[in-house]
């Protein structure tokens, strides 16, 4: 098959998520003899090869702010898109999701993975949380295959706008420690420190995990690899500068950090990675904590609790200081649950979240839809 991929940033990813997520699938269906062409937001990278692991790039330009970068890029991929020859087309965003109808209209075979609730996230108040829903409607009508990534978000697709979803989780690597000393660059020492590795927007709750961690009264660090996406991100900078208001002298703020050899090192090392993400489905991040081994503190969400088999694989915290603090207070009282955790992390990846059987998934739906 010909496979076009377009709604994210473009390979080789320098950001989590979905960049990461194409990363790891697009490899796969060439290996398994399929030609993938994924479509590149130009502004963003420097270097603009031809191909990256046999997959095929192609640049479009995009206008780079928070409200239009996606979608303006978007919107030059479909239309390439829906010229040029494939013989299926992923979409990645439910804010792509009226896209879909210049697929129908060009006879194109399409599929959409609308990756989460985008219109419940504080960062898009009024109206443009009312597009993002508006836009997952559309994603339902104009797409055969709406693609949610948990489990509670194929009910919450089914209860709130009457779609029926196909499920494919997200995944995840199992991969050792190669280079220990990675902490020396940040001034970080073994199992003394917690870990913050997100991008820093109000519904990832750095502030709620800053505050517990204070007070915990914990003689460890916590470091906080993240930072705004946009020079001119309003947002995200005023929630960075209410960061560090917030921080001790034990807090560590590493920026945005792009060597994933380093995030890796970075959680194999720390006592615990805290993980505060409250929308979206499964965050690639948590999966990610769980193939390097890692205890985890996650926010008590639907998402985190079925990735985590409500506590199973790790520690849920409700979503105040107080809750956040005794779960901190209790893993420290107990060092042996933590490596209890930490054996027991890529059993989960292994069982759930393994890439090969992902891509897999997602090849066996681009083939019934061949055969409709």
């Amino acid at each position: 098959m010909r496979i076009r991929v377009l709604g994210i940033r473009g390979l080789p990813a320098t950001y989590s998520g979905l960049e990461t997520i194409m990363g790891e699938l697009a490899p796969r269906w060439i290996e398994a003899g399929h030609e993938v062409i994924v479509y590149c937001r130009k502004a963003l990278f420097e270097e603009r090869p031809a191909e990256w692991r046999g997959v095929k790039l192609v640049y479009l330009p995009s206008i780079e702010h928070k409200m239009f970068s996606t979608l303006s890029h978007s919107f030059l991929a479909t239309m390439h898109a829906s010229v040029t020859a494939s013989d299926v087309i992923l979409t990645w965003n439910a804010g792509n999701g009226p896209f879909g109808w210049f697929f129908r209209i060009a006879g194109k075979t399409a599929v959409i993975n609308v990756d989460g609730m985008e219109w419940l996230r504080p960062k898009w108040k009024g109206i443009g949380a009312l597009y993002f829903k508006w836009a997952a409607k559309m994603a339902t009508a104009a797409f055969p295959i709406v693609i949610t990534d948990a489990s509670e978000m194929k009910r919450l697709y089914l209860e709130e706008l009457g779609a029926e979803t196909t499920y494919i989780a997200y995944g995840a690597n199992i991969e050792p420690s190669e280079h220990p000393e990675v902490l020396e660059t940040y001034g970080l020492k073994p199992r003394d420190y917690y870990l913050i590795a997100s991008r820093l927007v109000p519904d990832n709750n750095a502030d709620l995990i800053l505050e517990a961690f204070i007070a915990s009264k914990s003689q460890k660090q916590i470091a906080i690899a993240g930072g705004a996406d946009y020079k001119g991100n309003k947002l995200e900078n005023e929630f960075l500068s209410k960061l560090k208001s917030i921080a001790n002298e034990n807090v560590k703020f590493l920026g945005h950090i792009d060597d994933s050899e380093h995030i890796k090192e970075l959680h194999h090392h720390c006592f615990a990675y805290v993980h505060g993400h409250q929308f979206g489905g499964i965050n690639p991040s948590i999966l990610k904590a769980l193939g390097f081994s890692n205890c985890i503190l996650a926010l008590n969400t639907p998402f985190n609790d079925e990735v985590l088999e409500g506590g199973h694989y790790g520690v849920l915290f409700d979503k105040n200081v107080a809750s956040l603090t005794e779960k901190m207070q209790m893993l420290e009282r107990h060092p042996e649950q933590v490596k209890d955790f930490r054996r027991r992390a890529p059993e989960q990846i292994r069982k759930r979240f393994n890439w090969e059987n992902i891509a897999q998934q997602y090849l066996d739906v681009f083939e019934e839809l061949q055969q409709n």
